[in-house]
């Protein structure tokens, strides 16, 4: 065919279903919205086809894609003129046709917005292609350039560093200086500093060296060897250095404690363009290159106070006289200053002269005054339980994530805070506005029905502030403090649990670190009121110490290994004992089986599993899983990387209420058996990328409120009977790349769905629904490039 024919062909089959378009909307009341809406886009492409023409005469158009159009115009032409002849009371076929006009749209948009621009200008897009793809190669090759390891960007507001910036910069990139000490007391912003100097890149270290060249490995893509010793670990590092890491490198260690001073000896190399940087509240004589970085001067610790304490110049009732004396107590130290800023914002001028004239004899210059200074903006905390969560911090590791969905855990115990968390994340954000803490949402553009989902949020806290709620926690004698926080170092206990010679203790929430060299060689003590239990560790094996069989009124066990690999945990079986127990949280273990060597853990209601290695933990039963665990209500596995197959016997578990699994990537199938869980009301498989689908059986599950397989990859359709879900409230897609078909017909039988999100792409799939589900909110969510949810470890 000629391309003036083709292009007169076009023109003809596009002016045919223009018109049978316009007498449909006239004419179909069933279909008026649908082709109301495919006339709007029809329109404005009147002078494109009329340009198709004219370019086809003078240069010529690709034959196959214009005949291509040609055809879907005639087929939407017969197909318009179908649904004029169907009856209102056939709703079958009405959804059937409508799904194929939403087709019909979405194919002609298509062609338009991208097959027209692509034929037209291809050449110039293959050329933008190959720079956009040069341009990516490039920022990934000057981020793995020169420091080992990703950190959170600088605060947004800093004021009075930029000098020092530039003066340490310059001191740095002397020839003559290899290492360089940063010091000042805490709190006066070295970490800022560094951060600010390295922009979004640290290193961020612990004093053990084999764990510090652990986790450069492990941040650089590598497998972490099994260092023999702390010269293996070295000696690595060194080659690692030299083989794969081109350009200059800067190696920073954050936080150097007193004690430590060999570790930048350790770390010293000989070869070009490699510099340490060292941050440290002590100044070190033995190291010839120092930097002593000073607080804030008058005027930036002015501006840094008014901005935290949201005070506008001149609009503000508070005196000048009271900022000033309680600046002076904040010894031109940021974090102080930021902290009580915060703490102060909002109040009244009274509230102001009087904590100005309480703190007007204190002068901050060390780091007990700085703490003497932080304790006092807890003050201010009016809620008991805010400035108790705020404590409970302490609890956990310092410089590791913590993660929101173990604090629920406690809190929903500890203080009858709402188990779905909303109360635990109020409490969080009202820490964060104060700049107590830190939380960090991973995926700030979700949208607002999906908060009720944390497992991906964590908290970060700054040292001094977690010293503050462990010194806080440690005012009370042994025996008589509510919350206990205990680290041991090697096997050295405290001496104080060494001597046995304590009463029985009454705190109520416990926690244990151990290090990497820990034998698991426990103590006796009898904590009979604990109710909250964390146990942190970083070894290849792990025992549950044995007074845990005593704990008769614990109801929150969190077990977490900062460790590289995962760790075998035994003892498990001193948990059967325990009446009141009823959550139960595991990172980073391989799980042993719960059910081989009958143990029955009857009061439990929620297990969540964290990076674990599931294992045979619920296979080759003796007794059925039901029967070991008869009340359990919610299971959550996420990053679980060797969940293949979801066991059989978690779905004889009938009282199950949500069934959680996110992020395990290879997880291929549900069982059938799945349909048994009459009692699910939440069911999550968001991000489970090789499941393919879901199981017809779960149209038996009748309670069944929210359903997401957000991200799930693989998955091509939904269920035929999805339908049968009369109870279905929401439904998650986003993400679901190959979901392109129709929807089943059976969707609109849910006449309870309130909420559908999707990507744009899904979008159009909903919009034939939408006209028979009336209360149904079609929700597009944003795509998300936020990489904070991804589960690495921390320096």
């Amino acid at each position: 065919m000629a391309d003036a024919a083709v292009g007169a062909v076009l023109g003809e089959a596009f002016s045919q279903l223009f018109a049978k378009v316009e007498d449909g909307v006239n004419k179909t009341r069933m279909f008026e919205s649908i082709l109301k809406r495919l006339r709007s886009r029809l329109g404005p492409l009147v002078p494109l086809v009329e340009q198709i023409r004219r370019l086809n005469r003078e240069v010529g158009h690709p034959e196959e894609e214009i005949k291509s159009l040609i055809e879907q115009m005639k087929k939407g032409t017969k197909l318009v003129s179908k649904c004029s002849k169907i009856g209102w009371w056939n709703y079958c076929k009405k959804f059937k046709y409508a799904s194929k006009l939403c087709e019909l749209e979405e194919e002609i948009v298509r062609f338009f917005q991208f097959d027209l621009q692509a034929s037209s200008v291809r050449n110039g897009l293959e050329t933008l292609a190959r720079v956009n793809t040069i341009g990516e190669n490039m920022n990934l090759v000057v981020r793995n350039g020169g420091v080992s390891c990703a950190v959170p960007r600088p605060p947004e507001f800093v004021v009075g560093l930029d000098v020092h910036v530039k003066q340490l910069k310059m001191l740095l990139l002397k020839e003559e200086v290899s290492l360089l000490v940063l010091t000042a007391p805490g709190g006066c912003g070295k970490t800022t500093l560094v951060k600010m100097l390295c922009k979004d890149k640290e290193i961020k270290e612990t004093p053990n060296l084999k764990v510090i060249v652990g986790k450069l490995f492990q941040h650089k893509g590598y497998q972490v060897p099994e260092f023999q010793t702390d010269e293996d670990a070295i000696n690595q590092l060194e080659q690692l250095l030299l083989n794969q890491i081109k350009g200059s490198k800067l190696l920073i260690l954050d936080d150097v404690w007193s004690g430590s001073e060999f570790l930048p000896e350790k770390f010293k190399f000989h070869m070009p363009n490699y510099k340490i940087l060292m941050t440290s509240r002590d100044a070190f004589p033995r190291f010839r290159f120092t930097y002593k970085l000073q607080p804030l001067n008058d005027k930036d610790a002015m501006t840094l106070f008014r901005h935290s304490a949201s005070l506008q110049d001149g609009s503000s009732l508070i005196r000048d006289k009271d900022i000033k004396k309680i600046l002076k107590v904040c010894g031109g130290f940021p974090l102080a200053l930021e902290v009580i800023g915060r703490s102060l914002c909002g109040k009244s001028a009274e509230v102001w002269h009087s904590w100005a004239k309480k703190w007007s004899s204190s002068i901050l210059n060390s780091d007990k005054g700085l703490l003497e200074c932080l304790q006092k903006s807890l003050d201010f905390l009016d809620d008991k339980v805010i400035k108790k969560c705020f404590l409970d911090l302490g609890l956990f590791p310092e410089d590791q994530r913590i993660p929101v969905a173990a604090l629920i855990d406690m809190w929903a115990e500890l203080y009858e805070l709402d188990e779905d968390g909303i109360d635990a994340v109020a409490n969080l954000h009202e820490l964060t506005s104060r700049n107590l803490a830190n939380l960090v949402v991973a995926r700030k553009d979700t949208s607002d029905h999906l908060r009720k989902y944390y497992s991906e949020d964590f908290v970060l806290q700054h040292d001094l502030l977690r010293e503050l709620s462990v010194h806080q926690s440690n005012q009370e004698p042994i025996e008589q403090t509510k919350r206990l926080i205990i680290n041991i170092s090697g096997n050295n206990p405290p001496k104080w649990w060494a001597e046995q010679k304590r009463q029985p203790i009454s705190a109520h929430l416990m926690s244990i670190s151990t290090d990497e060299i820990f034998s698991s060689s426990w103590w006796n003590i009898e904590p009979s009121e604990v109710e909250v239990l964390v146990l942190n560790f970083q070894t290849k094996n792990y025992t549950l110490p044995e007074f845990v069989e005593k704990m008769d009124k614990l109801k929150v066990l969190i077990v977490t290994n900062y460790g590289f690999f995962h760790a075998e945990l035994r003892n498990f079986e001193l948990l059967e004992s325990l009446p009141y127990l009823k959550k139960i949280r595991l990172e980073k273990v391989s799980i042993p089986s719960l059910c081989k060597d009958p143990i029955q853990l009857r009061s439990l209601k929620k297990i969540s599993l964290f990076m674990c290695n599931i294992g045979q933990a619920f296979r080759n039963c003796t007794i059925q899983v039901s029967d070991a665990l008869p009340n359990l209500m919610e299971i959550n596995m996420d990053y679980c990387n060797d969940l293949v197959e979801l066991p059989v016997g978690l779905c004889d578990i009938v009282c199950l209420k949500k069934l959680s699994i996110t992020n395990c990537h290879k997880l291929s199938a549900l069982p059938e058996e799945i349909g048994k869980l009459e009692n699910l009301e939440v069911l999550r498989l968001k991000s489970c990328t090789d499941l393919p689908e879901l199981p017809e059986s779960i149209r038996r599950l009748r309670n069944l409120s929210i359903l997401d397989i957000s991200d799930c990859l693989s998955i091509r359709k939904l269920p035929k009977h999805i339908g049968e879900l009369h109870n279905l409230k929401e439904l998650h897609v986003e993400g679901c790349l190959r979901l392109r078909s129709q929807l089943p017909e059976s969707i609109l039988d849910l006449d309870q769905l309130m909420l559908a999100t999707c990507d744009e792409e899904r979008a159009k799939l909903w919009e034939p629904v939408k006209d028979f589900l009336t209360n149904l909110q079609v929700e597009v969510v944003g795509k998300d490039i936020n990489l904070n949810w991804l589960p690495v470890q921390d320096f």
